[in-house]
């Protein structure tokens, strides 16, 4: 193994977004090392947002997801290993490197290690949920199935309300096929957006033909002789018909690599500013990483985001630390969910809001609901009005203020309510 180690090739684990930006980061930071890219699928990496939205609606294809060509990867001197999964990491005490081992066997000795491992469906211990039809939708190849699935169906049942569920609880609407969503909470997307917001998309679902069970109770989920699903089953022994399910209850963070190692992990892979894990020979960034809370205005002291912004921030941050360069995470978190024709846009984290300001009319399915704590702006949601997202973002980027009192008033564009931070006294 010694032998092997000998090497000042960089070694990324996971090849989705915070991995190729990982990659091109150290790129453009001038770094001409070896960099070895592992991604446990076949296929090029590619785009995951799109695959609940605008591939299952069937307005592109798997092809449309790729963001880096083969020439690119070629170019950039950047090998990429696709279909092959690393399963464990050989290390000697006080050496950087090491040796990792994959499922096929295959050795790649490494100098610098860096875990973009990404995330896994969490998955739902039910009885039928090994059927055929039954599915989780995270990679290219469950979006296919899915899709496969659903031109032959007349039913789908969605099981979890959040973002995935209700982008292809929408898409599939759209092509005619019968919808039921069943969320085990008293609300939409609770965790994440207002009550305020949370009934908007419940009226807007279901007056798109989307039927929406709340506080739903699954026992099982039915079958045909041929193992083929044909039904969710509730504890008040309704059966809701369905050709193919779609479980969406959130994803776990892949720390297995992490664990083996002796990272800590705690609700993620454990990073600090400059994302490096408990070793600080080892980065890491995406949606595995749980950091300190980048945003000034936050109430929790850690946090894991899932989202391709994060991903891509977090990544440029990881290249720069692997070079010995100083950089630190600071931005403000943002997300977005296209579900249909409603586009959703969030800036800033609203957790610990203690009040809301509702700017529109959700009749008109334009509207923003701005979250404030102890009088100062932190978050806002906004349906189908990008420029009120675009002003929350950047008064929230600059430490800016937008006052209760102004928020409301749809009359004025809210870009003009913002109140700049005070310049610093230089007495």
């Amino acid at each position: 193994m010694a032998a092997e180690s000998f090497t000042d090739a960089t070694l990324i684990v996971g090849a989705s977004q915070a991995g190729v930006q990982l990659a091109a980061s150290l790129r453009e930071l001038g770094d001409e090392r070896p960099i070895v890219l592992v991604g446990d699928e076949p296929h090029a990496p590619y785009q995951r947002p799109p695959l609940s939205k605008a591939y299952l609606a069937g307005t592109i294809t798997i092809h449309d997801l790729v963001f880096r060509t083969d020439a690119w990867f070629a170019e950039h001197d950047v090998d990429v290993v696709a279909g092959e999964c690393v399963t464990s990491i050989e290390r000697t005490e006080g050496e950087l490197g090491g040796v990792a081992v994959t499922s096929s066997g295959r050795r790649i000795p490494f100098a610098r290690l860096a875990l973009a491992t990404g995330a896994a469906p969490r998955r739902l211990e039910l009885p039928g949920t090994d059927l055929a039809g039954v599915h989780y939708l995270r990679t290219a190849d469950d979006a296919a199935a899915i899709a496969e699935g659903l031109a032959r169906a007349s039913s789908l049942v969605v099981i979890g309300g959040g973002f995935i569920g209700l982008e292809v609880a929408a898409a599939s609407r759209a092509r005619g096929i019968a919808v039921t969503v069943l969320e085990a909470a008293p609300r939409l997307v609770g965790r994440v957006v207002s009550e305020q917001t949370s009934a908007f998309y419940l009226d807007a679902h279901r007056r798109r033909g989307i039927d929406v069970v709340l506080d739903a109770r699954i026992t099982a989920l039915t079958g045909s002789d041929a193992g083929a699903v044909t039904g969710v089953r509730l504890d008040d022994g309704t059966v809701i018909d369905a050709d193919v399910v779609l479980i969406g209850v959130g994803v776990v963070p892949r720390t297995e690599l992490a664990e083996q190692l002796g990272l800590e992990v705690d609700g993620g892979i454990v990073v600090d500013s400059a994302c490096r894990t408990s070793d600080p020979a080892v980065v890491a960034c995406g949606d595995c990483a749980i950091m300190p809370n980048p945003y000034a205005r936050g109430s929790l002291p850690r946090v894991r985001l899932e989202s391709v912004h994060n991903a891509l921030e977090q990544a440029k941050v990881a290249a720069a630390t692997l070079l010995g360069q100083s950089a630190e995470y600071r931005t403000t978190p943002w997300f977005w969910s296209d579900q249909a024709d409603l586009k959703l846009q969030i800036a800033g984290l609203s957790t610990g809001y203690d009040e809301t300001v509702l700017r529109g009319d959700p009749a008109t399915e334009k509207f923003s609901v701005l979250y404030y704590r102890d009088g100062q702006l932190i978050a806002a949601d906004c349906v189908n009005q990008p420029l009120d997202f675009m002003a929350v973002r950047a008064a929230l980027g600059r430490g800016a203020e937008i006052p209760k009192s102004a928020a409301a008033d749809t009359s004025v564009p809210l870009k003009k309510s913002v109140v700049e931070p005070a310049e610093p006294s230089l007495v």
